[in-house]
């Protein structure tokens, strides 16, 4: 939504993981709303991340751009208010690449990802750990191998 918890933290988990498997993939994470454009993630997603060995010290918040539909395979919603904001700005041509994250990488449940803005620790820990998850079932979905440590 903002590009401050969830998308960042997922984009990068899924970039690290990616890249732990020898997998080259751009991956980058933006947001349904205005309202962030140019924030660093927020601090508790920062510690959470950096706590498990990843970097959002170098985001910054961008709205999801016109050409992103066409530039990416996939654009992966958090939940899904953020797939039918995405849904209503996506050409038709491009509406088979909208999905939700957790579905998509091979998650049965949960469908979405929580918002974790206002709640605690806890809650952003929880975001690290189904990212984790979800970009090991999209390694596995695109027949790679993941580093499981």
């Amino acid at each position: 939504m903002g590009n401050i918890c969830r998308s960042p933290v997922a984009a990068e988990v899924a970039r690290t993981e990616f890249a732990r498997a020898g997998a080259a993939m751009t991956i980058a994470s933006a947001a349904t709303e205005s309202y962030h454009i140019g924030d660093a993630a927020d601090a508790r997603a920062i510690a959470s991340a950096k706590a498990q060995g990843y970097d959002l010290t170098g985001h910054r918040a961008r709205q999801v751009a016109a050409d992103d539909f066409a530039r990416f395979d996939a654009i992966l919603a958090m939940d899904r208010t953020n797939l039918r904001a995405l849904a209503m700005r996506c050409p038709r041509e491009h509406a088979s690449r909208l999905a939700l994250f957790l579905p998509f990488a091979g998650l049965g449940t949960p469908e979405e990802v929580p918002d974790p803005y206002y709640g605690n620790a806890e809650d952003f820990e929880r975001v690290i750990e189904l990212a984790l998850r979800a970009a090991r079932g999209l390694l596995t979905r695109c027949g790679m191998a993941h580093n499981a440590a």
